[in-house]
């Protein structure tokens, strides 16, 4: 169905009826609001309540994170394929009404991890103020004691390790007064020595000055008690802390049951934000209030519907103008939707452009499918991506993606059949190494590593008919506009030239037949004469419209070389999916003893092949995008539109069963 026709709404209801009515619309998610423009209403500034809202949305995420953090929840390695918990909307009424309880306990858990960061942060503390003591254990006097009343001690350390006789030495080379001095070594060790020196109050400043000299300093910190005391306080404290610690702990696990509802309230506050987002485009008189936005054509009447069989409302419906910016929302069957997000990445496309995921979906398998072109590794796409969409209720976006690579599987298993590649070349040698019985040939068609010539060339045509594609579609939306003159010559001349041009390009590499050649000639020509005629048509001016044609002439012709040149990659990689897949297994044979070989080959076998197969899967993604986004789009593409964005229920954890 492509692009879905959009309706231009507006809605104006009475102001009692508001809240009802945007929940009402938030719940059917089908109207992308605007921003009112008329000047004549009232709009509400709600920043205050957005504001409000994203904190509380901090707050949670915060105590999920906490949660997660103690005790994370038990969960199987595929749960995620299951996306988010379905609730009825009795139930979300039932939660919301509980929603200030659930808030109440987010904070409480912020508060027991704040309590357990300070006290760890104060175990830290008290454990290097208990290592900064260790030195200083078998001092049995308080770190700030001064002396007596005719006594001075300076308590302190050295640099380096010295004994009481080197450290008196010391001092009577500095001060031969200095011999009734009281040294004590209270420790040490290669980087330092602790000591207590005393000495009579009449010598205190002679002693600290020769302490001194020697490399002698105080202490950065001088506690009050003996240091064994404080020590043993600090153990104190440390065991107070681990307490503490536990004890929060525990209460953050005992929340471990009620992570759903924390899951719920990050949900039910962002879909309150975004309703107050839109609550601020609405505008507002004494006793009424206009909602304008846009509405799929395809849902406009269940919309109108659903609103006056509960309300009071006047709904206007209008077809919006060519120039409108009107939102974009695709819709197209399996197929073609599996390959949205693909275009997605690259943009939208505009009001002007049709939707190219109908015409790209196949030529992305195809591409894909040869890139890849191992039929053993496509069966494996086929059969995993097949079970994951059996198995689990996975999301849409998620769902897309597995149907992608579920399609790009059965074209892989298609060119892989064709070529004979199935997990490289390891049926031939089972058949030879295990069986001694000549293998057979497996490729229906060739094998591209005994023709590549013959494969870059079918990859060449290939690119040609993707590159005439993209013309088509211009020539069809030219057409569609009216312009059916420029449809035509905007398009013919160059498929004259490059269908002319090609054969003439093949004979570089292989024999062609001699009138194809002269077809070629002639068509070649008649491209080059009608580009060089027409491309300027758009100047009066004769000799101007000859340049233009001349150049378009040049920018066509290299533009093209250049873009069907880019379709050689189909050989490059597809050739270097089987090459590796053979060296993978041309490793696993190498061994001579017979059961030896099987090991080895079903060990190398089971670990080579899946990451020659991720390799590779990535290589052809990467690749395929590209022969997209530069040589398909750039022939009709001009992209830029704005996603349709409605009000509705933008959920990551729970989804209302009844949501339609």
């Amino acid at each position: 169905m492509a692009k879905l026709a959009m309706k231009r709404i507006e809605i104006i209801a009475l102001l009692d009826n508001r809240k009802k009515i945007l929940d009402q619309l938030q719940y059917l998610g089908v109207v992308d609001f605007s921003d009112c423009q008329d000047e004549t209403l009232v709009k509400i500034n709600t920043d205050s309540h957005i504001s409000r809202f994203e904190k509380s949305i901090n707050t949670v995420v915060a105590a999920k994170e906490i949660l997660d953090r103690f005790a994370p929840p038990k969960k199987n390695a595929l749960s995620f394929l299951n996306g988010r918990r379905e609730i009825t909307k009795a139930v979300y009424e039932s939660l919301v009404a509980q929603s200030s309880e659930y808030l109440q306990n987010c904070y409480d858990l912020i508060e027991y991890d704040r309590i357990i960061s300070e006290n760890r942060a104060a175990i830290v503390k008290y454990q290097t103020a208990i290592d900064s003591l260790k030195p200083w254990l078998e001092l049995d006097i308080p770190m700030q004691f001064k002396g007596t009343k005719n006594t001075r001690c300076f308590i302190g350390a050295f640099p380096s390790q010295k004994t009481e006789e080197d450290i008196f030495s010391e001092l009577l080379k500095k001060n031969p007064w200095l011999d009734m001095v009281h040294i004590e070594v209270i420790s040490a060790f290669k980087e330092q020595t602790c000591v207590a020196v005393i000495c009579h109050s009449s010598i205190a400043g002679e002693t600290f000055e020769a302490l001194r000299q020697t490399g002698f300093s105080l202490p950065s910190s001088i506690i009050e008690q003996v240091p064994i005391q404080t020590v043993r306080q600090y153990e104190k404290e440390i065991e107070r802390c681990q307490t503490e610690i536990e004890e929060k702990t525990g209460l953050i696990k005992s929340h471990a049951g009620i992570i759903e509802n924390i899951e719920f309230l990050v949900d039910y506050y962002n879909i309150r934000k975004e309703k107050y987002q839109a609550l601020s485009k609405i505008g507002l008189t004494q006793s009424a209030f206009v909602i304008t936005g846009y509405v799929p054509e395809k849902y406009a009447q269940k919309c109108v519907d659903a609103l006056e069989s509960q309300f009071t409302v006047a709904i206007n419906l209008e077809t919006p103008a060519k120039d409108e910016d009107v939102p974009v929302l695709l819709e197209n069957g399996d197929f073609a939707a599996a390959v949205e997000s693909v275009t997605a990445m690259y943009a939208l496309p505009s009001r002007k452009d049709v939707d190219p995921n109908p015409v790209m979906a196949f030529f992305y398998y195809l591409l894909f499918g040869m890139m890849l072109s191992d039929a053993g590794y496509g069966v494996m796409m086929v059969l995993g991506t097949a079970f994951v969409l059996k198995k689990f209720k996975v999301e849409e976006s998620l769902r897309k993606t597995l149907k992608m690579f579920f399609y790009c599987g059965i074209s892989t298993v298609f060119w892989g059949a064709l070529f004979g590649s199935w997990f490289g070349d390891i049926i031939p040698i089972i058949c030879k190494e295990f069986l001694n019985i000549q293998p057979p040939s497996l490729a229906l068609w060739f094998e591209p590593v005994a023709d590549p010539i013959k494969l870059l060339l079918f990859s060449f045509a290939i690119g040609i008919v993707h590159l005439f594609a993209g013309l088509a579609v211009s020539f069809k939306i030219s057409w569609d506009e009216g312009r059916k003159l420029d449809a035509i010559l905007d398009t013919v001349p160059t498929y004259l030239l490059v269908l002319g041009a090609a054969p003439l390009g093949a004979g570089i590499l292989i024999s062609v037949p001699g009138i194809l050649t002269a077809i070629g000639k002639y068509v070649a020509l008649a491209g080059v004469v009608l580009i060089v005629l027409t491309a300027g048509r758009s100047s009066k001016n004769i000799f101007a419209r000859l340049g233009l044609g001349l150049y378009s002439l040049y920018n066509t012709a290299a533009g093209y070389f250049s873009d069907i040149l880019s379709y050689s990659r189909l050989l490059a990689l597809g050739l270097a999916t089987g090459s590796i897949a053979g060296v993978i297994n041309l490793m696993g044979s190498m061994v001579d003893n017979i059961t030896l070989k099987a090991i080895v080959l079903t060990v190398v076998f089971l670990v080579g092949h899946p990451l020659n197969m991720a390799i590779n899967l990535l290589g052809a993604y990467v690749h395929t995008n590209r022969l997209q986004f530069v040589e398909f789009f750039s022939k009709f593409y001009e992209g830029g539109g704005r996603a349709f964005s409605p009000l509705k229920a933008n959920t990551k954890y729970i989804r209302i069963k009844e949501d339609i």
